[in-house]
C-alpha cells in the first residue's frame, strides 16, 4: 500500500484535535501530557528505526550534507515562526511543518514497511497536538468552529503531498538515500526537542505528565520488539 494512504491516519488525527479544541479546549495538564507522550514516541522512532538505517549507510559526506540541510531548514522555519505575526503566519509555519512530516513519513516507508508504520503512529500523536494548538490559536481570531476545523483539514492535506514527494526516495542510490535519512533524523529530533518538549514545559511540571515521555518511549520500544 502506498505511503500516502497511511498519512490519512495522522491527517484525521489533526482534524480530530482541531474539532476537540474548537468545541472544548483541553486542560494545560492534558495538553502537556500528550506532548510528552508524542515526544517519547518520536524519540523512540528515531532511535529504533531511522538511526540504525542511517548507520548502515556508508556515505559520511551524504550524511553530513543531509543533516546540515535539515538543521538549516528547521532553523529557518523556527525563524519564520518567530517573525510571522497573526494567524496567517501561524498557518504558513504549521503548513511547512506538516509538509515535512509527510516527507519524513515517505522516507520512513522508503526504509521499510515496519519503519513507516511505526513512524505513522509516532507522527499521528505529533500532528494531533498540532491540530489542537492551531485550532486553539485560530479560535481566538475566528469565531466559527467550522472555519477553524476547515483550515486544519486543509493543512492536513499537506501530509499525503509530502509523502508522495518522499516515497520515490527509496529508489535513489545509496548516498542520496543516506542524505535523506540524515535529513529525516534531524527533522524528527527537532520536533522532539524544539517543539513538543518546549511547548510541554510552558505549564508547571507534574510527575505524571513528565512520566508520559517515558511511557511513549518504552511503549514504542515494546511495539518494535513485538513487530520484530
Amino acid at each position: 500500500m502506498s505511503a500516502w494512504i497511511y498519512t490519512l491516519i495522522p491527517a484525521l488525527a489533526a482534524v480530530l484535535g482541531a474539532a476537540v479544541a474548537a468545541v472544548r479546549q483541553p486542560s494545560p495538564s492534558i495538553t502537556s501530557a500528550v506532548q510528552h507522550l508524542a515526544a517519547g514516541v518520536l524519540f523512540a522512532a528515531v532511535a529504533g528505526e531511522i538511526l540504525p538505517d542511517l548507520k548502515h549507510q556508508q556515505s559520511p559526506i551524504a550524511v553530513i550534507v543531509g543533516g546540515a540541510l535539515g538543521v538549516a531548514l528547521m532553523l529557518l522555519i523556527k525563524r519564520w515562526g518567530e517573525r510571522a505575526k497573526g494567524s496567517s503566519g501561524l498557518i504558513v509555519t504549521v503548513g511547512i511543518d506538516i509538509l515535512i512530516d509527510g516527507l519524513v513519513l515517505g522516507i520512513g516507508f522508503a526504509a521499510g514497511a515496519k519503519q513507516g508504520l511505526l513512524l505513522t503512529g509516532a507522527l499521528t500523536l505529533e500532528v494531533l497536538f498540532l491540530g489542537l494548538a492551531v485550532a486553539s490559536e485560530l479560535k481566538q481570531t475566528s469565531g466559527s468552529a467550522v472555519r477553524v476545523i476547515g483550515i486544519v483539514a486543509g493543512l492536513a492535506l499537506l501530509l499525503p503531498l509530502g509523502a508522495l514527494l518522499g516515497t520515490p526516495i527509496g529508489a535513489l542510490p545509496g548516498p542520496y538515500l543516506a542524505g535523506f535519512f540524515a535529513f529525516a533524523l534531524v527533522a524528527l529530533l527537532y520536533l522532539v526537542t524544539e517543539e513538543l518538549l518546549v511547548e510541554a514545559h510552558t505549564v508547571p511540571e507534574q510527575p505524571w505528565t513528565t512520566a508520559m515521555f517515558f511511557v511513549g518511549f518504552l511503549g514504542m520500544l515494546v511495539i518494535e520488539e513485538i513487530a520484530t
